[in-house]
């Protein structure tokens, strides 16, 4: 029987794209050789029909007609290096045997290798039209969408994949990535424990788990986990760095530098390592050492605001177009910076400010980190909050901003996003009282009294609600408050009848 035997290093050339995510599993490298086991007798009938025909004598030689042949030699052309002579193969397999969904998996494999996206997209989708019940080309599909930044459609194939095999590490563990970037890090940690589950699960799994762990709160749980992982690798640079950003949360300046410096001796010339050990000599007041490490990085710190101890590490060039008026260079320049910054929250959140309307979950995400990285500073938990409610998940913003409140009682942005959070949550009592103090601080902010107007009006408080509404309309601007005062005229002649009538408490208008 005609087998397909490829070895491990044959099959990690095939994704090798994969491995900058760190997703290379060996139950996929067993799954694989599997599923092409299952087809070989009918691909060697295939063969064998095949061989009655006039064989072509072209540049593929005798194999010409014979995909599974032609298969076998895209593989070894693709473990040699040889992508475009691979993708031949592959290509010539297919339009020998056009249904072929392993040929247009590895197809896509190779056009990712090449950069050519667009066709390795089309490529994975091919693969899975022809065998839906196959979860690799799903997973696939996801790392791309993933790599090209579609977080949403990659979460869709990830499903997708573990709706077919629930046990897909690769869909697991970028699945449980892109939740924690979307705000959802209590799914995101069942999927990480779910990818450690396997005895084979790979160490990137076990890195991905510490991650979720902290992101949920469970930092002692992270701290275990990253231990284990290095005392069985203690040079896994990943568990190195999360464990120093524990580490540094904790103020244990000296043993994340220990960390720090390890990562830096098994990546000499990594600027990122190098920042972020630049950070944390600065966090642990060694300027003279800070540096010395932002210099060998070839960075430089600069300051960042006006603010003396806001500093980042990063070229004068970088922070000006951080800070420029153009919202997309200005996106990518700080997000260069965080890469440079990990542990910076003011740029955590600057970042997530510019996201609030365009992407509400990755605003979510960064201004959850920046308040959990400085939780006694109420900017970082206001602009979490406030990103909270963009997102329309009014409950959870009330309680932060109630804590704020309770410790900033003259933040004027506190109160005002509280108000709106629980005018939203329709906890009409409680968010007169805020919009009340916010008219109190602020008298220009006409528009409050028309919140205060149609709280008390949907709390049946009508006689309120009618001198709320008055109040409103006498100091509204026709242009600015236009829909709001349309509303207001709208209702006020039954509102005033129903006064007349004596009516009491009523449901919402």
């Amino acid at each position: 029987m005609l087998t397909f035997k490829p070895s491990p290093e044959t099959f990690l050339s095939h994704v090798r794209w994969f491995t900058f995510l760190g997703i290379v599993t060996k139950s996929w490298l067993a799954f694989f050789t599997k599923s092409l086991l299952q087809i070989a007798p009918l691909l060697l009938l295939a063969a064998l029909v095949c061989s009655s025909t006039t064989a072509q004598t072209d540049e593929f030689g005798d194999a010409a007609a014979d995909p599974v042949k032609l298969f076998e030699r895209g593989q070894s052309a693709h473990a040699r290096g040889e992508l475009e002579k691979a993708l031949e193969f592959y290509e010539q397999a297919i339009k020998v045997r056009p249904e072929f969904p392993e040929a247009e998996f590895q197809r896509g494999n190779a056009l990712v290798s090449l950069a050519r996206f667009d066709e390795a997209e089309t490529a994975f989708r091919r693969a899975i039209l022809l065998k839906k019940n196959w979860s690799l080309p799903y997973s696939a599909l996801g790392a791309l969408l993933m790599r090209r930044e579609r977080d949403v459609d990659a979460a869709g194939a990830f499903r997708q994949a573990l709706a077919v095999d629930p046990q897909d590490n690769v869909a697991l563990r970028l699945l449980s990535e892109i939740l924690l970037r979307a705000g959802d890090p209590k799914e995101a940690l069942d999927l990480a424990k779910r990818a450690t589950e396997n005895q084979e699960a790979p160490i990137s799994a076990w890195v991905g788990l510490a991650i979720a762990e902290r992101a949920n709160g469970s930092k002692e749980s992270a701290r275990k986990t990253l231990d284990r992982i290095l005392s069985d690798e203690p040079n896994n640079v990943a568990a190195l760095l999360e464990r120093s950003d524990l580490l540094t949360d904790e103020k244990a300046y000296d043993l994340a530098i220990t960390d720090l410096t390890t990562a830096v001796k098994l990546r000499p010339n990594d600027k990122i390592v190098l920042s972020r050990l630049a950070f944390v000599y600065q966090q642990a007041g060694r300027s003279d050492e800070a540096a010395a490490a932002a210099k060998a990085g070839g960075l430089e710190i600069q300051q960042s605001s006006n603010d003396d101890k806001i500093r980042v590490i990063g070229t004068p060039e970088e922070i000006e177009a951080a800070n420029s008026d153009d919202k997309m260079t200005s996106r990518k320049a700080i997000e260069k910076l965080i890469e440079k910054n990990p542990r910076s929250a003011m740029l955590l959140a600057r970042l997530g400010s510019s996201y609030r309307l365009d992407d509400p979950s990755r605003s979510l995400e960064l201004f959850r980190r920046a308040s959990e990285m400085q939780p006694t500073a109420p900017e970082y938990a206001i602009g979490y909050a406030a990103a909270l409610v963009q997102a329309r998940r009014f409950v959870e913003a009330t309680s932060i901003l109630r804590q704020v409140v309770r410790t900033n009682p003259n933040n004027y942005a506190a109160h005002a996003n509280l108000a709106t959070a629980l005018y939203e949550a329709k906890q009409y009592a409680a968010a007169v009282t805020e919009f009340e103090w916010v008219v109190a601080t602020k008298p220009e902010v006409i528009v409050a009294h028309y919140f205060i107007a149609s709280s008390h009006d949907y709390l049946g408080e009508y006689p309120e609600a009618l001198a709320a509404y008055q109040k409103f309309l006498a100091s509204a601007d026709a242009k600015t408050n236009q829909l709001e005062i349309e509303k207001v005229k709208l209702r006020l002649p039954i509102l005033q009848r129903q006064i007349k009538l004596g009516e009491g408490a009523k449901k919402k208008p």
